[in-house]
């Protein structure tokens, strides 16, 4: 509790000084005279998706070298005993102004080091403000980073590191939406490839009659409708560095034959050429579909199968990593805050709200709604906000505690559970497996609960 002296003035407690802290929307780290992390303040967790629990304790070093934020400005405080001031980006896309500030003791050693890290874009907002020049927006820069805050993911990354180093083929599976194009780019970038051509192509949004002349290319006059000068195909695009084939499954059968003498012979013949054409790239594929029962249905070739799951990574779904939905959730909003030239934030009941929900459309899905978010919002980004499905989905399980009789309460969860079912696989038979119930009561109970969301 905080108190008055004598003299009137009002003395602030340790625990109201910490809270007060917390409310800071500056970033506040103090260091020990070993660079071990003694306080940081709650905002920490909207920067790095971590909480103020899983830093503290830690050594600063430990956290830089896992890549949470660059560069450091912990080196030159400590050697030079004296204020420093750096600007930062951290892992998911947020510019900070960071000062540090020693603190030392009698033998002129450092006792602690205070740093504060503010974010730049306040800065960006008041100055177009100033220029009333709000629609000018600078271009996002550099590639989008793995957000590994789950050991499944963390796995998964240590696993790429060691591949990237290889010319192996890559086949990576998972749900639509968990990021397979971004773990494509990412073994990109820290295989010895990096500085050649990363070349992608959806092989679901393109005709299967274009799909053919935009692998491979064509020379002049190949087909009705060709340019006259020909066109070079995205593998001969990709010499050097690497080709990544999205929704491999949907790419037709004829197609997969010359893909495959690709990945055997590394060469190709474009449309309407006799001649061979050599190529060095690499190939990532990746899918949301069961390959191996499509070679049993005679859809996927067997041969082509073998050869792109020389190395499979198999994504996991983003309801699977929940620790990964703050640091996303943030990573997003960042995003858009500088697409849109805003400066939102988001409460913490919104958050709470985003963590419980399924995501059946993974990370692509919270992506989506971050955009709406910052677009339909005010400054504070409110649970009304929120679209019907996921708020319904998720339902006030708090509140069932204030049921008044048993039959009440039971009634409500079981609309609760119910209702969150049916919206992440909209069958019976779903949901009767994910809540172990048998497929009658299941088709009784959404009639009698979900009946304003058929149709």
């Amino acid at each position: 509790m905080n108190k008055k002296t004598e003299d009137n003035t009002l003395e602030i407690t340790m625990e109201a000084l910490l809270r007060i802290l917390d409310y800071s929307s500056d970033e506040i780290f103090v260091l020990d005279g070993e660079q071990r992390i003694v306080y940081v303040n709650r905002t920490c967790e909207k920067h790095y998706g971590l909480k103020p629990s899983e830093i503290i304790g830690k050594l600063n070093l430990d956290l830089f070298n896992k890549g949470y934020w660059k560069p450091s400005i912990v080196p030159e405080v400590y050697e030079t005993k004296k204020p420093c001031y750096m600007k930062q980006e951290t892992y998911i896309g947020t510019e900070l102004m960071s000062s540090a500030i020693p603190i030392l003791n009698e033998e002129n050693e450092i006792e602690l080091v205070v740093i504060t890290s503010s974010e730049l874009q306040r800065y960006k907002l008041l100055k177009n403000g100033e220029s009333e020049n709000k629609n000018e927006k600078e271009p996002e820069t550099g590639s989008r980073k793995m957000i590994a805050n789950c050991e499944k993911m963390r796995k998964i990354l240590e696993f790429c590191t060691k591949i990237a180093g290889t010319d192996s083929t890559v086949l990576i599976l998972g749900e639509s939406g968990t990021g397979k194009g971004v773990l494509a780019q990412h073994i990109h970038q820290i295989s010895k490839r990096k500085s050649q051509p990363f070349m992608n192509i959806n092989c679901a949004a393109i005709p299967a009659e274009l799909l053919e002349s935009e692998l491979f290319g064509y020379t002049e006059g190949a087909f009705t409708g060709a340019k006259g000068s020909g066109k070079e195909g995205l593998i001969a695009a990709a010499d050097g560095g690497t080709l990544f084939l999205d929704e491999i499954g949907e790419m037709p059968l004829g197609i997969q034959a010359k893909l495959l003498q690709v990945i055997q012979d590394k060469e190709f013949i474009p449309l309407g050429s006799n001649e061979t054409r050599k190529v060095d790239i690499r190939i990532i594929a990746a899918t949301n579909r069961n390959l191996l029962e499509m070679v049993q249905e005679k859809k996927f070739r067997e041969d082509l199968f073998y050869r792109l799951n020389v190395v499979d990574v198999q994504l996991p779904s983003l309801k699977e990593r929940k620790e990964e939905i703050i640091p996303l959730t943030y990573r997003f909003l960042n995003k858009f805050n500088k697409k849109y030239n805003e400066n939102k934030v988001i409460s913490k009941e919104c958050l709470d709200i985003l963590i419980q929900y399924s995501w059946p459309g993974n990370v692509r899905q919270l992506e989506n709604l971050m955009e709406r978010l910052v677009v339909i919002s005010n400054s504070i980004i409110q649970v009304d906000d929120l679209p019907d499905l996921i708020k319904d989905s998720v339902g006030p399980i708090p509140k069932l505690l204030q049921a008044t009789t048993l039959d009440k309460a039971l009634s409500d969860t079981t609309r609760i559970l119910i209702r969150k079912s049916y919206l992440e696989h909209r069958s019976s038979r779903k949901v009767a497996s994910d809540l172990s119930i048998s497929q009658t009561k299941a088709s009784r109970l959404i009639r009698e609960y979900c009946q304003d969301l058929i149709g």
